[in-house]
């Protein structure tokens, strides 16, 4: 299966070598997308280095400025569905996320349309380093989504996610509004309006290795708040079931 990781950076230089080094080291066909916001550290150039080092895995998208989460990861899909990849990876690239869970992944992704990486399935956990507050906002907000979305999922909120490409193909990109994280709550959203078939793979959600955490509680409580309209947005998928697949 040929996988490409899109990971959106914003002062990420040091991390980003480590993380190639790490997905390149797994038994998995790789190739990585870095889509970089123009970062002061210089992240940018980093990725160029990169990908003069593995010149058919590693390329790289630069953008002017900080643009957000949801265009940095639009952006991405787009660019990598121009190109031969079976299925598309999203993840953070401050070690967060662990990238051996791609192999688990990757292997339900034979079975499913798309997959999320899991906190809260039996097998997945966070950092216990997490102040009780964050846990707690954390629990809390996808408790909120996937009641007032009727979700069947444990963790709506979870970046990190794998998807065939057949099942982005027919995502309606132009519909989706929101930005920060509730983004992430959306596509989630949107791909079981359309009857997509979800599986989740427990993970262990590290508290970044290096470099400063960019979430902070305005974040997460302003994305648990806004569920509300992204159920309102897609009230005609809700009706429509398999015959809104575009």
């Amino acid at each position: 299966m040929r996988i490409t990781v899109v990971t959106p950076t914003y002062n990420e230089a040091e991390n980003l070598p480590k993380l190639v080094s790490a997905l390149f080291s797994l038994p998995l066909e790789l190739s990585v997308l870095v889509v970089d916001d123009n970062s002061p550290d210089g992240t940018g150039r980093v990725a160029d280095e990169l990908a003069l080092t593995y010149p058919n895995q590693v390329k790289v998208l630069h953008r002017p400025g900080k643009l957000g989460l949801r265009s940095a990861y639009l952006n991405g899909f787009q660019k990598v569905l121009e190109g031969n990849v079976q299925a598309i990876v999203q993840m953070d690239a401050d070690f967060s996320h662990d990238p051996s869970a791609l192999v688990e992944m990757a292997e339900l992704l034979k079975t499913k349309d798309m997959v999320l990486g899991s906190r809260y399935v039996k097998g997945g956990s966070v950092d216990e380093r997490w102040p009780f507050w964050r846990k707690g906002l954390s629990a809390f907000g996808n408790y909120y989504a996937r009641t007032i979305l009727g979700l069947p999922l444990h963790d709506v909120t979870t970046g990190y996610r794998m998807w065939r490409r057949e099942t982005l193909q027919q995502i309606p990109f132009e519909r989706i509004q929101s930005n920060g994280y509730v983004f992430l709550v959306e596509m989630a959203y949107l791909a079981h309006c359309l009857e997509f078939t979800i599986g989740e793979s427990p993970i262990y959600f590290a508290d970044r290795r290096w470099g400063k955490s960019k979430m902070s509680f305005r974040i997460q409580a302003e994305a648990a708040f806004r569920v509300c309209q992204v159920w309102w947005n897609y009230r005609d998928l809700r009706k429509a079931g398999k015959s809104a697949r575009l």
